[in-house]
């Protein structure tokens, strides 16, 4: 008996929830066609409040070209470039390992870079030999640790290399 009430109460509750609708996402916030771009990694400031026209990026889910009132976001960004338009300057390309990048309602672009760099400031012979060097590494692995690392050191080097391109 005891067992009933509870399950019948039980069974109230799952049916008295309200499941939401899944819909399409509302539209962003009009910014009069300004963007702001923060950009940092751990050890640095790259921009602030730096007014953007357009940044274009690599995330897990694909490339993406982010304007002024874009749709809100959050995007996981993979080993590739950040390309960053200004109105005034000619773009600014940087290499980034991974991190975030937030798009939100007011305009205002937030990425965080693991690890980031400008493409003028890359050794590219420097980085052929290191992802030889991982190459190497990763059939020569006794573990299944050392392999992963060096596979991921590896996949790094050759979207930095792919950037140079």
């Amino acid at each position: 008996m005891l067992f009933l009430r509870a399950a019948s109460r039980s069974v109230r509750q799952a049916t008295s929830y309200v499941t939401p609708a899944r819909s399409y996402a509302t539209e962003a916030g009009s910014s009069a066609g300004k963007m702001i771009v923060n950009f940092t990694a751990p050890h640095q400031t790259l921009l602030k409040s730096t007014e953007a026209t357009q940044v274009n990026l690599s995330s897990t889910d694909g490339d993406m070209g982010i304007l002024a009132d874009h749709v809100p976001t959050i995007a996981e960004l993979k080993p590739g470039i950040i390309e960053i338009f200004t109105a005034t300057e000619k773009p600014k390309k940087y290499f980034v390992s991974g991190g975030f990048a937030a798009m939100n309602p007011d305009s205002t672009l937030n990425i965080n870079a693991l690890e980031a760099v400008t493409l003028e400031d890359v050794d590219f012979d420097a980085a052929k030999r290191a992802a030889d060097d991982a190459t190497r590494r990763v059939s020569a692995a006794t573990t299944e640790t050392e392999r992963v690392e060096a596979k991921i050191e590896l996949d790094v080097y050759e979207a930095l290399l792919a950037a140079h391109k």
